[in-house]
């Protein structure tokens, strides 16, 4: 693919975290088959490397693979080193996609539970930002992070999820005013209910999962979920060169869900107390 092709990656170089499953793998294969050479990290060993031969395919280059839990702060600087040293210091754009999501209200929510999003979604993405700086000042990079329609709106029954969600949009908007007058970019994604295994890995049994995608159809103005790979096209705009006017964006890819009125709706489908009613057994 020739470095003229609009929305092409050829030449940069990507560190995307959370990259294991998801939105971050499906954001993986899109940017291999748009020419980026990628350092990728998650957890989930095993399903790194079937990700790391997905965008082998893809693109016709091997990725760097580093496992690690970034909530471990030495394992956050190994990853990074491993990334920028595989690719001799060079580091165009910083995908941060690693979260978990947690169940739970205020009369359920535990410090524990806090301190676990809040180390997992924001404490690591401010380490790894810091550790990346440096390097995106020097190649005129970009960064977009992973949020959620819970950092535009608030929900009930998801409270340590939304709070971590929204220091993601204020710490997307800051860093884009601290980085500005280097011309490094920086935005972030919000998506809506997006098919991956995040909710299920919080607690939801499949027949949850699935009435709490059926929801969507009323809670999405578009009348559906969205797949990753649509949250991962709007990643791939954001970094590539014609979304150079473009920095301190909170982008909701959420079928029209940041514009509606959830609390008009009733609980069946899926008003305000849906999700506190479905997290009460948690």
């Amino acid at each position: 693919m020739a470095g003229a092709v609009r929305g092409s990656l050829n030449g940069k170089v990507a560190l995307i975290t959370g990259a294991s499953s998801g939105i971050g793998a499906s954001t993986a294969r899109l940017f291999a088959r748009l020419g980026a050479r990628l350092a990728l990290t998650g957890r989930n060993e095993a399903n790194l490397r079937k990700v790391g031969k997905e965008c082998e395919r893809e693109g016709g280059k091997k990725p760097i693979l580093l496992t690690g839990d970034l909530t471990i702060d030495a394992d956050t600087e190994r990853v990074f080193k491993g990334a920028v040293d595989g690719y001799q210091g060079q580091l165009d754009i910083l995908v941060n996609n690693a979260g978990i999501i947690a169940l739970g209200g205020i009369q359920k929510a535990t410090l524990q539970q806090y301190d676990k999003i809040m180390n997992t979604n924001v404490r690591s993405m401010f380490h790894m930002t810091q550790l990346a700086v440096p390097y995106l000042i020097q190649t005129k990079g970009n960064i977009v992070n992973v949020s959620s329609i819970n950092g535009l709106r608030a929900f009930a029954g998801v409270l340590t999820y939304s709070i971590s969600k929204h220091a993601i949009d204020a710490f997307t908007r800051c860093v884009a005013l601290d980085l500005a007058d280097k011309k490094v970019r920086v935005n972030c994604v919000n998506p809506g209910v997006t098919h991956t295994e995040l909710h299920k890995r919080a607690g939801l049994n499949e027949k949850e999962y699935e009435a709490y995608l059926k929801r969507a159809r009323f809670t999405h103005a578009l009348g559906r979920y969205g797949e990753p790979e649509e949250v991962a096209d709007c990643i791939a705009f954001l970094v590539s060169d014609q979304a150079s006017f473009i920095t301190g964006a909170c982008i909701p890819v959420d079928g029209g869900r940041h514009a509606l009125c959830p609390s008009s709706l009733s609980r069946e489908e899926g008003g305000v107390s849906a999700m506190a009613q479905q997290s009460s057994d948690v």
